[in-house]
């Protein structure tokens, strides 16, 4: 489950923002996470696990009018897993239904991958009538 970034949560978004590499220098990362608080269009999420009660990852948007851009998404080593991935863009997805979701350049492929597992489970499951 997705909450949104609140002052509180700090050391938890920053400890989850360091193990991006690009956000491993300490003025990049305060730097990002002020982008996060600074920017209505930017957003950030921290996401628990159902089984865990603590925050095991985060994600970092920007929305548009029509489109939710994913910048940066980041899982603690334990809980880092396509499947955990998966699913908390599939919470993002049920917070913006009516956006597109798309990813930053680094994080494309894993959008498209994500769609295309969702693609199949439909076909597989006989609901997508497009094919």
């Amino acid at each position: 489950m997705l909450y949104k970034y609140r002052n509180d949560y700090e050391k938890i978004a920053m400890g989850l923002l360091s193990l991006i590499p690009d956000l491993q220098e300490v003025d990049h990362l305060q730097t990002e996470l002020r982008v996060y608080t600074a920017d209505n269009n930017h957003i950030l999420y921290l996401w628990k696990n159902q089984p865990s009660h603590d925050f095991v990852g985060l994600l970092g948007i920007e929305v548009g009018k029509d489109f939710v851009l994913v910048r940066h998404i980041s899982l603690s080593p334990s809980d880092r897993s396509v499947k955990n991935i998966y699913r908390m863009l599939d919470d993002l997805e049920s917070l913006y239904p009516h956006k597109n979701i798309m990813g930053s350049i680094k994080l494309t492929s894993v959008i498209t991958r994500w769609r295309q597992y969702h693609a199949r489970t439909e076909d597989y499951h006989g609901i997508n009538t497009n094919a």
